[in-house]
């Protein structure tokens, strides 16, 4: 068809992690990720409590912010699974591989996600904003794992 206007696959991606992030329910901030293999979606996550536990908004509020614990820290306090937490869980409850994948995600992952991710075979990282995590970034790099910032690399 022509004059018909199709974005950059890294772009198409991105926008479908923006829109999963709107499923989150953490009042601190909306995460989305999408792992993709071969131009397909595998699984996608965004952050919030596990299955079946209540909301932070039904209980109160958010713990880190009642700690006052800045971006980048103690992220073993929060209730929320990550998004790329959940992205991971869902292809191994469904037996789905996401070995040589990338990941779209929102936001750039934490120290526990980066492992997750190294861990789980995922070979580039594609990120919309920052997070104020220095030790994610030197385990990924170490890892050798390829991590875009959105937008300075489109392909």
């Amino acid at each position: 068809m022509k004059g018909v206007r199709r974005p950059p696959w890294d772009a198409y991606f991105m926008q479908i992690a923006e829109l999963v992030a709107t499923r989150s329910t953490c009042l601190r901030r909306a995460v989305g990720a999408v792992i993709v293999k071969n131009k397909r979606i595998l699984t996608t996550g965004y952050n919030g409590p596990p299955e079946k536990l209540p909301h932070c908004d039904e209980i109160g509020g958010c713990i880190r912010e009642k700690l006052h614990v800045p971006p980048g820290e103690r992220q073993e306090l929060s209730r929320a699974v990550h998004a790329e937490q959940n992205a991971i869980i869902q292809a191994a409850k469904l037996g789905i591989s996401i070995d040589g994948a990338t990941l779209y995600t929102t936001h750039f992952p934490c120290f526990i996600c980066a492992k997750m991710l190294i861990n789980a075979g995922i070979k580039r990282i594609v990120y919309k904003e920052g997070y104020p995590d220095e030790w994610a970034r030197q385990i990924l790099e170490e890892a050798k794992i390829e991590v875009v910032k959105f937008g300075e690399e489109v392909t």
